[in-house]
């Protein structure tokens, strides 16, 4: 493989040197090689620079986080003050310190939901990871140890660890890796554009899907499953927009099943839908949730998991478990605390949930007038939050080839016009930062218009 190297980059480059050393995560890695890296050299606003200099507007946020943009001074300020001050405390053996006590303070203030206790993490995978082992921890506790399988669903994404990957609905991260884990459960993804059956309406594919949850809960026993996890909107899984009614007839059969409901918020929590978190668009109320990217806008790794007092209590006081026995170096870091701290406070300060439902608004509006594109089969996403299903022939829901990459060169095409977005298969993520204006609203989709227009060629 070295010779392949140095065929694409000089000896001795940066991209020679990332082709050497790097492990990639979540890339094709044969086409890594052939074609190298892509660096970022710099950020500031909405817009990030490459190594020559060229600008791009940041239509991913990142990765669905980077939600105040770049060079915020104030969350610079809030951690080179707090590393000057204390720049490790652990939180491991009754050990604590402001940071971390203000941000959890802050955090439950915001949940949509009667929340208890906050546990600190680094990242969505571990943070879901988490919400596994609390599940089980607790139906240990309170004597129901055989309570312990995981609903989630097809197409849903909830990170990459051992028990998150496993969560995750998506074959690539399963396949050649021996998971998912057999605790977890599958059932039907809401995507009615792609799955609903011929003449179907959207109703009858929600009495469908639910009707299939319902028989998986009886075959399986509710005694046997401890929760369910699903994104309000899904995020990597393709930008998937439930139907009217589905948490409607989703919420009776997790209550009437003593089913936890595990609200991950990692993409869509912090105002990305116009709303504080993405499930309050919906009639449901979490019983956890998990939050990461935003809440820190990506400045720092940061999650955390918020639990209710009532799972907290046999935890405190378990007589045959002493010692809580999870926990991580970094949880609660208190430079990684006051950055999220600080973060959530300019959300508030600025209005930034406010700004970004009148800007997703905007957004809303010019995605929707995508779908008279030739290429577009489906469009949909709440806020600043949206998804293009590209389609060979939209009406009949016939997909392109695989062969063809159709949303890889779309996206491509658009990176050349100096905007970043994101495959997810052939529907393209979209994602901007929360801070974005209308103008720079309008600069996004026509670029990405105009890629579009680009593959009708290659495509069509």
């Amino acid at each position: 493989m070295t010779d392949a190297l140095h065929n694409i980059a000089p000896p001795g480059s940066l991209a020679a040197l990332d082709l050497e050393h790097l492990l990639h995560p979540v890339t094709p890695l044969k086409a890594h090689h052939e074609k190298g890296p892509q660096f970022r050299a710099r950020g500031q606003g909405v817009y990030v620079y490459d190594e020559h200099g060229k600008q791009y507007l940041e239509g991913l946020a990142g990765l669905w986080c980077t939600a105040l943009g770049y060079g915020e001074e104030e969350l610079i300020s809030a951690a080179s003050e707090t590393m000057r001050n204390l720049s490790y405390a652990q939180l491991f053996g009754s050990v604590s310190h402001e940071p971390a006590i203000r941000l959890a303070e802050k955090l439950k203030s915001m949940m949509p939901f009667n929340a208890g206790r906050v546990f600190f993490g680094l990242s969505g995978s571990d943070a879901n990871d988490t919400q596994i082992k609390l599940m089980w921890y607790y139906h240990n506790l309170i004597g129901k140890p055989e309570k312990k399988k995981i609903i989630a669903r097809e197409g849903g994404y909830h990170g990459t660890t051992l028990a998150s990957g496993s969560l995750t609905g998506l074959p690539p991260f399963h396949k050649h890796f021996d998971l998912p884990i057999p605790q977890v459960l599958r059932t039907d993804r809401p995507h009615y554009y792609r799955d609903h059956e011929d003449g179907e309406s959207e109703a009858e594919f929600v009495d469908r899907i639910i009707g299939n949850l319902k028989a998986l809960v009886r075959r399986e026993g509710a005694d046997t499953i401890a929760a369910f996890i699903a994104e309000p909107i899904t995020g990597a899984g393709g930008l998937v927009v439930p139907p009217v009614g589905y948490f409607d007839k989703l919420k009776p059969v997790l209550d009437e099943n003593d089913i936890f409901y595990i609200d991950d918020e990692v993409i869509c929590g912090f105002g990305r839908t116009g709303k504080p978190f993405g499930i309050e668009h919906f009639p449901i109320e979490p019983t956890t949730m998990s939050v990461a990217k935003a809440m820190s806008s990506a400045y720092l790794p940061m999650s955390a998991v918020v639990i209710p007092e009532f799972m907290y209590e046999p935890m405190a006081t378990a007589r045959d478990a002493p010692v809580f026995g999870h926990g991580f170096t970094y949880s609660g870091h208190p430079v990684c605390s006051a950055v999220a701290l600080r973060t959530l406070e300019i959300y508030e300060e600025r209005e930034i949930f406010a700004h970004a439902a009148k800007v997703g608004e905007v957004m809303q509006a010019r995605l929707a007038a995508l779908i008279e594109h030739p290429l577009v089969g489906n469009v949909r996403g709440k806020g600043l939050l949206g998804g293009v299903e590209l389609m060979k022939d939209g009406e009949q829901r016939i997909p392109f080839d695989a062969h063809q990459t159709a949303g890889a060169r779309v996206v491509q095409r658009a990176y050349e016009r100096g905007l970043i977005l994101r495959p997810l298969g052939d529907t393209i993520g979209i994602c901007p930062p929360l801070v974005i204006s209308e103008h720079q609203v309008h600069e996004l989709f026509d670029k990405l218009a105009a890629a579009l227009d680009d593959c009708l060629d290659l495509l069509g």
